[in-house]
């Protein structure tokens, strides 16, 4: 989470799972159209981040999705081909406005990848979506003066894919 405290691109790389066995892992990133030159910058964060870290890019499967809603689809579609994908991640940006749309997309996207995760036997799917009040402060979050939550996105995709238990 992206606060005065914090930039979404701050990780420490001596805490990162070994390059070599990141590198035999498949991600897949599903990513929101809507709001493109906010989203693509995410896309862009979440793909040098898995490089940086061992993920070959032939390696990553993009998927772009009309909006944010659509993200859920999406993830569903990628954990359901079973193992070949270590994480799936989800980028999207919904800026509030005058309806509540906002709240709506907001509460089903969100309900819809932690019911993805809630499953058994699934790969992690990370939520990687930005819900600001302005387009300023999505900005701020996609590479910005707050870092970038693709980046955020991917370091906690590597992470949890090789989580031990």
């Amino acid at each position: 989470m992206a606060t005065k405290y914090q930039n979404l691109s701050d990780y420490d790389v001596n805490q990162m799972p070994d390059k070599n066995k990141v590198s035999g892992q498949h991600y897949a990133i599903a990513v929101a159209d809507w709001n493109s030159n906010v989203t693509y910058a995410l896309l862009q964060g979440a793909i040098d981040s898995l490089v940086e870290n061992g993920v070959p890019e032939s390696q990553i499967k993009i998927v772009h999705v009309p909006g944010t809603f659509e993200l859920t689809y999406a993830a569903k579609q990628f954990v359901e081909k079973g193992t070949e994908y270590a994480a799936v991640i989800v980028l999207g940006c919904v800026i509030q406005g005058d309806t509540p749309h906002f709240d709506f997309v907001c509460q089903g996207v969100t309900y819809g990848i932690s019911d993805l995760n809630a499953r058994r036997d699934r790969c992690p799917v990370i939520f990687g979506v930005l819900t600001t009040n302005t387009l300023q402060q999505a900005l701020d979050r996609a590479g910005g003066k707050l870092g970038n939550k693709g980046v955020e996105a991917a370091i906690t995709a590597i992470k949890m894919a090789n989580i031990v238990w």
